[in-house]
Formats: C-alpha cells, structure tokens, sequence
C-alpha cells in the first residue's frame, strides 16, 4: 500500500506541477506573462454518441446514449518549457447498460464500455531544447505504430493515457528514437493500473518503399505481477506506386515471455502480414493476424488499441489460451465525400483446431464543415466456438478544433 500511495503521489505532483507552469509559463515569443496566455491555445473534441448491443445469453439489449467532451489550453513556449492541461468528461443520457469494472453495476445489461466520469485526461510538461530531442513528461497521450501493442483505445469514449517520461531523438537522418517510462495507465474504465514499464522504439524510413521498425516492451505489473511480460518485435510496412495503382504490403513478427514476476507460462509468437492494393479509389487488403497460444493466456497486448483489431464487436480483447488466427479482408474507399469501409473476419484457434467464427463489420463516416463530423458503425459475430452471437450498431456526431 506504501508503494501505491507513493506512485499517486508521484502523480498528482506531476498534474499539480503542470498546472502550476501552465499558470507562470512565458511564450518562447512573448516579453510579459499576458502575452504568453494570449500565445497558448485552446483544444475542444466533442462526440455523442448511441451505442447498441444485442447478444445471445441471458443478458438485456444494451443502449447508452453518451456525451464525451474533452477541453484542454496548451500553453506557448519559454526557455524551450511547455505545459499541457487537458480535462475529460463523459455525461450518460441513457444508461440501458452495463458499463464494465467499477461501473454503473447493471449487471443485467451487455456491456457498454463508457463509464460515466469526469478526469484528468492528459496534464504534462514539455521540453525541447535539446536539438532533436524533445521531452515530454507527465499524462498523456502515447501512440506507437500502429497501435497494435500501445495506443490510446481512441474509439472509447474515455481514452487510454499515460503517466509517463517519454524522450524521442531524431537526429540521425531518417530514424527516431524513442524511449518511454510508464508509472500509470489511466485506463478506459477510469481507473488505474500501476506499472513499471520500459517502451523502446526505434523507426527508419530512409527506404522508399517502407519503413522498419523495432520495438522492445517489458511490462511489469506490480498489483497483478503474473502478468508481467516482455515482447521484442520488428515490422516493415509500405506501398509502391504503380501506373494505375497502388500496392500495399506489411510483415511485422514478435516474440513475448514472461517479465520479471511474470508467470512462466507466458511464452508466444506473433505474426502479422497484409498485401493490398489501391485502384479506381478503393482499397483491398487481405491479412492475416496471428497471436499464439502458450500455458498462461495466449499472446496479450495490455496497452494496445484492441478495438481496432479482431473485429469491432470486442470478443476477442483477451487472446484465448489457445490462441487466435485472424484472417481478414477489408474493402474501403469513398463516395461523395462519405468514408466507407467493410470488413470481413475468419477467427480460428493457432492450436487445438477450433473454428470461433466469423464477424462482419461495416462503417460510413463523414467531414464536413472542417469541425465536424458523423458516421454510422455495425458489427455483427456470428460464434462458433468462442463467445457469443454479438450484434452492436453505433451513432455518433462529433465537433473538433
């Protein structure tokens, strides 16, 4: 309990701090304390949404009708310091649902991942003096590639951030650096999860046709150490040009074991390859994803953007023991300026056999305005042998700037 008190301290402190220099800050332009307010900038992201979920158990249809707002003030610069502070709230309408750990408690509902609170989303300091080298510490936001093993979960209507040191250097021609301390995941349940985790990230993009990436993760989990896990992986994504089209292609591998206090039967592969291609304004991807089984839980991403991947109707957000094969076709394009996508899904188990169905998710969205935005959401999973049949539709109009 002493060490838990102790890492809240630690961050209340770095959120009490930011404010303070958000407060005194100078603008790297500015003469006067007046000034520099004038130079920072306001941030508002506003989304309603509707979501509805229909499954085949026991549970009632699930409807919640949620309002998420986020406003932030970004200071300007002095002596290379900045801050950041930036509050979050979602307000339920309707709450038909059960909104998961911590939650509503509407046990009888399916559930609707949206809880209802008002939080710190990011409140962090900036520095970047250094040449090439900025430094940012404090909450926020931390996105890696493609968010397949550390993102925001941005579809939620509370996001995934960080209370974290994460310094980045891109002083050799095209490559960047970067390396993150994670203390704190503020989570899409607005809770806490202590950690103790190393981020390393090194990227180049000197190459025309794509880009490589290397990537260490080591995990700890202090409240929950059988978790505990480290991953080592490489990817290479890009396209090429041709005459009247556009291929698209990625390779990405990675190996995970246990970490520190991590239970022993962690120890999977992951693979991921995609080939596509872009003519006549649509684009085709066919893929193919694989998380591999082990004696513990099957290979896991714990700070990954899950919803983006395995399908939209979250049945796969925990890797089955006997692990998951993926293999995906996705169609999009675009039609009078609304954004359309499909997306067809295979799920098999990596061992044992097992067929755990199929999933098909659709989605049209649409900017307008420059702030605005809206679009409609389906996925439907059929179940074989994992889950349950899953039907869930979402509405949402949004404001940004």
């Amino acid at each position: 309990m002493k060490n838990r008190n102790s890492s809240q301290l630690k961050r209340y402190g770095i959120v009490a701090l930011s404010m303070l220099v958000l407060i005194t800050a100078d603008n790297a332009h500015a003469e006067t304390f007046t000034d520099a307010l004038k130079g920072g900038k306001v941030n508002l992201d506003m989304r309603l949404r509707y979501e509805y979920v229909d499954q085949s158990n026991d549970l009632d249809t699930a409807s919640a009708f949620t309002l998420r707002t986020r406003l932030g003030y970004t200071t300007g610069r002095y002596m290379g310091f900045g801050a950041m502070v930036e509050m979050e709230n979602n307000a339920v309408i309707v709450e038909d649902y059960n909104s998961g750990p911590g939650g509503n408690g509407k046990a009888e509902y399916s559930v609707v991942a949206d809880q209802e609170a008002t939080e710190v989303n990011q409140a962090f300091l900036g520095f970047d003096m250094i040449p090439s080298t900025p430094l940012k510490v404090g909450r926020q936001r931390i996105i890696l590639d493609n968010a397949r093993f550390v993102g925001n979960v941005g579809f939620r209507q509370l996001e995934q951030t960080f209370d974290a040191v994460r310094i980045e250097n891109s002083s050799i021609k095209d490559t960047r650096l970067l390396y993150s301390y994670v203390d704190n995941v503020r989570n899409i349940f607005a809770s806490d999860v202590d950690s103790r985790a190393h981020l390393v990230n090194l990227q180049y993009k000197g190459w025309k046709f794509g880009s490589f990436t290397g990537y260490g993760y080591l995990l700890e989990f202090p409240e929950n150490e059988a978790n505990s896990q480290q991953t080592y992986g490489l990817r290479f994504g890009g396209s090429a040009e041709l005459t009247n089209a556009k291929i698209h292609y990625a390779a990405e591998y990675a190996a995970q074991s246990d970490y520190k206090d991590g239970d022993t039967g962690i120890g999977a592969d992951y693979w991921h390859g995609m080939v596509g291609v872009t003519a006549y304004k649509v684009t085709t991807k066919i893929g193919y994803e694989l998380l591999g089984s082990d004696d513990y839980s099957g290979f896991e991403t714990p700070f990954a953007t899950k919803h983006a991947y395995n399908g939209w109707a979250d049945q796969f957000l925990n890797t089955p023991e006997e692990g998951l094969a993926d293999t995906y076709v996705a169609v999009s394009g675009k039609v009078a300026g609304i954004e359309l996508k499909g997306v067809f899904h295979d799920f098999q188990a990596d061992s044992g056999g097992a067929s755990y169905g199929q999933e098909l998710d659709l989605s049209a969205s649409y900017n307008f305005l420059e702030h605005y935005s809206a679009g409609l959401i389906f996925a439907d999973y059929h179940s074989d042998e994992h889950g349950v049949d899953t039907e869930k539709f979402w509405l949402w109009a949004g404001l940004k700037f």
